[in-house]
């Protein structure tokens, strides 16, 4: 046939009579070929969306009839399992190795070299064993994960409608044959409900339309027929050909028959997954480098300051080495992994056991803790995939009953008449909103299903009483239906404008006309609608989800902005917001993104709440926008569409029944089927949970590790001895962070949840300089209760005795941070691990000088005087702490 490559063979033979081809043979070798894309000997590459149905099928050596058995198995053991390909578990050492990245890791294996330099092998013993066992909760944690994900995957395997054959000569058999097994050239059957299995071609359509919401984010059901007309490739992937459907969308209505044109890692739906990019660093991420590099500057800046002020200043040389490591050892909190790890884990935990979540990726909860605007789409969020009818509304646009009527009789007798498996949605809402209305008093005659070119449907029916005289029923498109009415021009324009004064509004529009026709035995065609009698127009909007209206003002309350990023009408996704009491402003277009840039963006998306005729490209790019604004963005999606969006944003969510890829690209997934904001709700509030434990520990640890660096700093200047032994200072370190463990399993405040948790450097560094100075001061004022107490340090156990003395003091300063820097609670509020632990350390510090360990850690017995005098000093530092933490809350709230 002139025109078409050379791998197309002659058209003038049925398919059906050719004999099918052998296994290696020339013309199942062809076959391969094509549906591999493989150019022909001309160079042409094979685009079947652009042949007609009997061109596809002698291209890919098939019939209507299906493929033979060994036919397929052949093609199976060529192309592969029609599966997405396969994401290869991550080894458990690859896991591990993954997380001694993490920054905060890196800063302790950092010390434990240093230590071993300086020959300091029990800090570098201990701070080793921290790190294996952070590097182990995270990978244990990640993997639990992975296995819930696997098991997901398990829940979704399905299967398929398939035409075979056992022979060339055999009848054809439908048989259902897991979806994996498909392969081009099958002939497979759809029906309403049914997941398209591969991208196909339509032989055979019947009110077809099918869902395309993951692929393209059109929450509409789009309208498919096998037109045998070649269509050339458009822009857009091709999901606007009526004759294509792709792997990953869902019959709506309606039936049909296809052939399988592309399996597995050749479909559109496979090709989503490489269009998502590389994930950029997170909010924990950003957290962790700031605070790790404050870490790293102090740690870096303290040994030489020790080791040049006591060669200075006291002549010491070398010898001080150890003392100037476990003072910057002192300054960093070992445990910080192991408790940062711990804290995510709990709560990752928390939250698949009670709510069903899985967080895929530990720091994404502390990512979710922290988002402050949400980005998501419309359909299945806050309307659901279903339409209801809104007004039935006359020519003048009053309401009027009667055009709800004659709607509904068209649904019910197309559906009775025109042997259709099943309503569509817009034919079911038309049916639930008549009341139940009878329409069996009417007779059907003949019915004319709606079609994509026709883009209208008719009913002809006989009324009661009416003898004689068959009335046209028809309901469609705008246009397609005032095209056929009685009216002038002046009128149908007036219409027309109506009609788009609806749609800018967010309705979808039918519109309904009548005519009535003698009574006669002859077939009623496409023909007869005409001449017809205008009735109005049905106004349609989108189901809203019943839990949309109590989650957003939730949402708001957390301080989280939602933005609603769709590919629906600007309308329609501004009226679903408004009627969930979201005010959607000025609506932002595809266009409208396009002709900005990236900075006009970031400062566009800070006020505005809905984006519409979005593809994914533009969905990624409003995200990375707000995040280079400084949000911290969630996205929550299901989609193939949805996928670049969900790896650009800080913390990608999707539920439970998303695409593959989808919940592949997620950091967290839902365990609702739908996309439940309430369930996010659960999800964000478990991630500041998470994150204020951590926030806290680290302002509690720092604050006081760094007042006692500058107190150690001090007296090391001022005693003819070391402040503290390098063993003290580690045993000291050890024995808060230990207690600090606590923090993994303390509830903050309600206050503490009902804003953002975030781990910003800036703010951090004011907060341990103010109370890591408002802690030295009180440890100088220990010097001088020690020097009141011991009698000066001439004394035979001065040097033991001030160890001690320091020792008991700073532990019991310590437990006085853990009580009153908690998250906006109160030191008496309640019992918590917190207090336990606070009680336990407190503890230790009176106990462990007397203990038989006290002599072997260089300490000893303290004189009576100075317990009261400790005392004193201790109230002293408890109000001061009190007043600063007030203040320090009340500059906040002014801030915020």
């Amino acid at each position: 046939m002139p025109g078409l490559p050379g791998w197309v063979t002659s058209v003038g033979q049925a398919p059906e009579a050719a004999a099918a081809p052998e296994p290696g043979s020339g013309a199942s070798v062809r076959a391969v070929r094509v549906a591999e894309g493989v150019p022909a000997a001309d160079g042409a590459v094979p685009d079947l969306g652009a042949l007609t149905s009997l061109q596809v099928l002698r291209a890919l050596d098939s019939g209507p009839r299906g493929l033979t058995d060994v036919v397929a198995d052949a093609r199976l053991r060529r192309f592969g399992e029609n599966t997405l390909p396969a994401r290869r578990p991550v080894p458990w050492l690859v896991r591990f190795l993954r997380s001694v990245r993490d920054p905060f890791t890196a800063v302790l294996l950092c010390l434990g070299v240093v230590s071993s330099l300086v020959a300091a092998w029990g800090t570098a013993c201990v701070i080793t064993a921290l790190v294996v066992v952070s590097c182990a909760l995270r990978s244990a944690g990640e993997h639990r994960a992975d296995r819930s994900m696997g098991a997901l995957r398990e829940l979704v395997a399905s299967t398929a409608t398939v035409l075979r054959r056992s022979a060339d000569d055999a009848v054809p058999v439908a048989r259902e044959v897991p979806v994996d097994q498909l392969v081009p050239g099958d002939v497979v059957r759809l029906g309403p409900g049914d997941l398209v299995p591969a991208d196909v071609r339509l032989l055979r359509a019947v009110g077809l339309s099918v869902n395309q919401a993951v692929l393209t984010g059109e929450s509409a059901a789009v309208t498919k027929s096998a037109a045998d007309v070649p269509v050339p490739a458009s822009g857009d992937a091709g999901f606007d050909r009526a004759h294509l459907c792709f792997q990953g969308s869902s019959v709506a209505s309606g039936s049909g028959s296809a052939v399988v044109l592309a399996t597995g890692a050749r479909t559109r739906f496979a090709a989503g997954q490489g269009a998502a990019g590389p994930r950029g660093p997170s909010a924990f991420d950003r957290s962790v480098h700031g605070i790790s590099w404050i870490l790293i500057r102090f740690m870096l800046l303290t040994p030489p300051l020790v080791l040049m002020a006591n060669a200075a200043l006291r002549g010491r040389g070398l010898e001080t080495l150890p003392f100037a490591v476990a003072v910057a050892v002192g300054l960093t909190p070992e445990m910080l992994p192991v408790i940062v790890t711990s804290c995510l884990a709990r709560g990752a935990s928390l939250l698949a056991r009670h709510h069903g979540v899985i967080v895929k990726r530990l720091p994404a909860l502390h990512d979710l803790g922290a988002v402050d605007v949400l980005c998501l789409d419309k359909t299945g969020t806050l309307t659901q995939d279903l339409p209801v009818v809104d007004r039935a509304l006359d020519a003048d646009g009053a309401d009027d009953r009667d055009v709800l009527h004659w709607a509904a009789v068209n649904a019910w007798w197309t559906l009775q008449l025109a042997d259709l498996p099943a309503p569509d949605p817009l034919d079911e809402a038309l049916l639930d909103a008549s009341d139940g209305e009878e329409f069996l008093p009417y007779e059907g005659i003949a019915a004319l299903p709606f079609d994509p070119v026709r883009r209208m449907a008719t009913a002809v029916v006989r009324r009661p009483g009416r003898l004689g005289v068959d009335t046209l029923v028809v309901k469609g498109a705008v246009e397609n239906v005032l095209e056929r009415c009685a009216l002038d021009g002046a009128e149908r324009e007036r219409l027309l404008a109506a009609a788009g004064d609806h749609v800018r509004n967010g309705a979808r529009l039918l519109a309904v006309a009548t005519a009535e026709r003698p009574a006669r035995k002859r077939a009623y065609t496409a023909a007869d609608e005409r001449g017809l009698s205008f009735r109005g127009f049905v106004t349609l909007r989108d189901a809203l989800v019943p839990s949309a209206a109590e989650a957003l003002p939730a949402l708001a309350g957390m301080g989280v902005a939602v933005k609603v990023v769709t590919g629906d009408h600007p309308g329609t996704a501004a009226r679903a917001c408004q009627e969930l009491g979201l005010e959607p402003g000025d609506v932002l277009t595809a266009r409208d993104v396009d002709a900005l840039t990236d900075g006009q963006l970031a400062a566009a998306v800070r006020d505005t709440v809905v984006f519409a005729r979005c593809t994914p490209e533009h969905k990624a790019r409003i995200v990375r926008a707000l995040r280079a604004d400084g949000r911290v963005c969630g996205f929550l999606g299901d989609g193939v569409n949805d996928l670049p969006a969900l790896y650009a944003a800080d913390v990608g969510i999707c539920p439970r029944d998303a695409v593959d890829v989808a919940r592949e690209g997620a950091d967290v997934v839902l365990a609702e089927h739908a996309k439940d904001l309430s369930a996010v709700e659960h999800a964000l509030t478990a991630g500041r949970h998470s994150s204020g434990n951590i926030a806290t520990y680290l302002r509690i640890t720092l604050s006081s590790n760094l007042g006692n660096v500058i107190a150690m700093l001090a007296a090391g200047l001022l005693l003819p001895f070391l402040p503290m032994l390098p063993a003290q200072v580690l045993v000291q370190n050890l024995c808060f962070d230990a207690a600090q463990l606590a923090f993994a399993y303390d509830r903050p405040a309600p206050g503490a949840l009902s804003r953002p948790a975030t781990l910003r450097s800036r703010h951090f560094l004011r907060f341990i300089t103010g109370f890591g100075a408002l802690n030295a001061v009180a440890d100088l004022a220990t010097f001088g209760v020690l020097a009141l107490a011991v009698h000066g340090p001439g004394g035979p156990d001065s040097e033991t005795v001030f160890h001690s003395g320091w020792f008991v003091e700073n532990l019991l300063t310590q437990s006085l941070v853990m009580l009153l820097l908690r998250t906006g609670r109160r030191a008496a509020e309640g019992t918590s691990p917190v207090r336990w632990s606070a009680a336990a350390l407190a503890t230790v510090g009176l106990l462990l000088p007397l203990s038989p360990l006290g002599p072997l850690l260089g300490m000893a017995a303290l004189p009576g005087l100075y317990y009261p005098l400790l005392l004193v000093v201790l109230g002293l530092y408890a109000v001061g702490l009190a007043a600063a933490r007030r203040r320090y809350d009340s500059r906040r709230t002014q801030a915020g």
